[in-house]
């Protein structure tokens, strides 16, 4: 076991572990840390607790200390040069007649390094543009392309429910989303239904995901024979949410519309099995990456 503290560099961000160096920290706190890419400020998101030693990737950074009031005004000026160099950044890009779109700019808390983080259709030979910014800066350039889904986390906005975007408001890591979780959680495979603002399958897909699949166990699915109280038929309906089922009987006529019931009122004697249209699958592919 260690003693660690959880540090995050942004609002909503990976947490990283540090070695508090005996030093009792609260949730909130500023921190100034030694990270792989030099001094940062961040904020504890965990306070000081012990963490089995398989959790953890030695050697653990330092702590160097609790941020100090200058520490936060130079942590404020950054800002403010961020904005300039975000500014300087499109007017060389445009200069360089690069095919990129600037998202984010960063500088380290030791003003060693500014870092750019755009996004482009395909690669972009920018090394011209690192050197001008060089030139410009006097410091190290580090130019990172990103994801739209990273784009999106960055900037932030209005999902289709109305709320703002998962990936900036609550959620740390992104998780592999797949069309076949939209297909098992009944949606509509159309890419307007089941995408976000970024083009992608929807974050929401992968942590209601859990709750799908508990219930797929319990639901008979369509296609699948079952014994009702008014005998045996097929199911060619069935809704998660609600726990009810439609079902073709045997002994109805032809024409007749099927009869609800609820789950718990059938025996599953045969199940079906949720389709997969490999066609379907393939033209939807792009909405996973």
């Amino acid at each position: 076991m260690a003693e660690v503290i959880g540090v995050r560099f942004k609002e909503v961000g990976k947490i990283y572990y540090f070695d508090p160096k005996n030093i009792k920290l609260k949730t909130g706190d500023k921190v100034i840390v030694e990270t792989a890419r030099g001094i940062e400020c961040g904020m504890v998101a965990l306070a000081n607790k012990e963490v089995p030693d398989d959790e953890l990737v030695y050697p653990l950074k330092p702590l160097i200390r609790k941020a100090t009031e200058n520490d936060l005004f130079h942590v404020e000026e950054n800002k403010k040069r961020e904005q300039e160099a975000f500014k300087t950044c499109e007017k060389k890009i445009a200069e360089h007649n690069l095919e990129m779109n600037l998202v984010d700019v960063e500088y380290t808390f030791d003003n060693n390094k500014i870092l750019f983080y755009f996004t482009a259709d395909g690669r972009v030979d920018f090394r011209a543009l690192v050197k001008d910014l060089a030139s410009v800066f006097r410091t190290r350039i580090e130019l990172r392309q990103i994801g739209v889904r990273d784009e999106a986390k960055m900037l932030g906005g209005l999902g289709v429910c109305g709320r703002p975007f998962c990936c900036h408001s609550f959620m740390g890591d992104f998780q592999p989303v797949s069309i076949k979780m939209a297909k098992e959680q009944g949606l509509s495979l159309s890419p307007v239904k089941i995408s976000g603002t970024c083009g992608r399958l929807m974050c929401c897909l992968k942590y209601e995901q859990e709750a799908y699949t508990d219930l797929l166990k319990r639901t008979p699915k369509v296609g699948a024979i079952v014994k009702t109280p008014e005998g045996k038929g097929l199911v060619v309906e069935n809704n998660l949410i609600s726990g009810t089922l439609k079902v073709k009987l045997d002994a109805s006529p032809e024409g007749v519309a099927p009869t609800t019931f609820k789950v718990r009122e059938v025996k599953l004697l045969k199940d079906g099995y949720i389709r997969m249209d490999k066609k379907e699958i393939d033209e939807l592919k792009h909405l996973e990456e």
